[in-house]
């Protein structure tokens, strides 16, 4: 039998602060990182968006771009937590990301600058990593794809530890791809609500530390249970219209961790705010039998951060559970989905030790994560 697998650190860097705590005391206050940026080199219209203040940013000595420095922050600050180290063979470091430096594409850069296993070599090096890097980019589930996969190649032996960073930025290339799509909220998104008109992009990086190492799990470690993968292939950019492959996601991640719908204090969802996406999702998680669990989206607070969201929103997610606490889904006034399901419209208490992430993403793919409160 494997030995259970924790998390043991972690850190976010957002418009919201460059801290784990600073970010969820932000987040329990309401606040939103999200404002209108006019910015001609991001979009020829103004864009609700959440982007960060590099001024905000504590100093690093390096000249990688903007991208890997996000990434070398968020690890850098997260491992101050932890005696992990990248320098160890026993541990392993997974980059998450959607479009790592796509950036760089407006200033002609080269498609070798563009290479993620590349920025990803870069970023390990930074730490002495000795073991070769793993990238994870599968649209929007890699943050949580990249935490399961940690999570089953400790659990295989592979590995002791592992350092989870996943990392995206605003840029032209993706707002305007988004905008082609006629996706984009022309006010602060709405989350699950009647009125909600698409979705904000967001930039952030986010990194949590996992181990197998006994010795490293504090009390209030957060234990990685079961997860569920799926694909209903229903089309490149559409969701399922029936919810069935995400409502199967979650119940695998439900029966792995041995535990019922009934335990689960709240449900971190993905939530993005256009029309098909939270449609989608409130039909799977009524089929999943969690009509009655609170669940919200904090798409209102960082916007959709891509290859970060996954791992930014399992960070709020276990500072919950340790603060007994369900956040609010910002920007929820009235029900706007066809599922039976509970959005959270404030911060309400759960004692409550289990919580699901869930994350949905182009091609139709689907993750579900169980994490527990460790009660040792």
């Amino acid at each position: 039998m494997s030995s259970p697998v924790y998390i043991v650190a972690d850190n976010v860097i957002s418009p919201l602060g460059t801290t784990s705590a600073e970010n969820y005391a932000r987040v329990s206050a309401g606040d939103t990182g999200i404002s209108l940026v006019d910015d001609a080199g991001l979009s020829p219209v103004p864009v609700y968006a959440a982007r960060i203040n590099d001024s905000s940013l504590p100093h690093i000595e390096s000249s990688s771009p903007r991208f890997e420095r996000l990434c070398i922050l968020s690890i850098q600050e997260a491992l101050t937590h932890t005696a992990i180290s990248m320098a160890d063979r026993d541990t392993i470091f997974i980059l998450s990301t959607t479009k790592g430096n796509i950036e760089l594409l407006a200033a002609g850069a080269r498609d070798s600058d563009l290479s993620l296993s590349l920025s990803a070599d870069r970023i390990a090096a930074h730490f002495r990593a000795v073991n070769k890097p793993i990238v994870v980019s599968n649209a929007c589930i890699s943050g949580v794809l990249a935490i399961i996969t940690a999570k089953r190649l400790i659990n295989a032996g592979k590995y002791k530890n592992a350092v989870v960073t996943g990392a995206d930025v605003l840029s032209r290339f993706v707002v305007s791809g988004f905008q082609s799509l006629m996706a984009i909220s022309d006010e602060p998104c709405r989350p699950f609500d009647k009125a909600r008109k698409g979705i904000n992009l967001g930039e952030g990086a986010a990194t949590v530390v996992l181990t197998s190492d006994g010795s490293l799990v504090q009390p209030d470690s957060i234990q990685v249970l079961g997860e569920g993968l799926t694909n209903d292939a229903n089309h490149i950019s559409g969701p399922s219209r029936t919810g069935a492959e995400l409502a199967d996601a979650v119940t695998k991640a439900i029966s792995r961790s041995s535990i019922t719908a009934e335990d689960i204090a709240f449900i971190s969802a993905h939530g993005t705010a256009t029309l098909y996406n939270d449609e989608m999702e409130s039909k799977a998680f009524e089929r999943a039998g969690l009509s009655d669990t609170p669940l919200h989206s904090l798409k209102g607070y960082f916007g959709h951060t891509l290859g970060a969201a996954g791992v930014i929103e399992t960070v709020m997610t276990i500072h919950s559970l340790r603060a007994k606490k369900v956040l609010a889904s910002h920007g929820y006034t009235e029900s706007g989905v066809p599922g039976s399901v509970t959005v959270n419209s404030s911060v309400v208490t759960s004692d409550k030790s289990h919580a699901l992430k869930t994350a949905s993403g182009f091609g139709g793919c689907n993750a579900a994560l169980v994490y527990k409160l460790n009660t040792i």
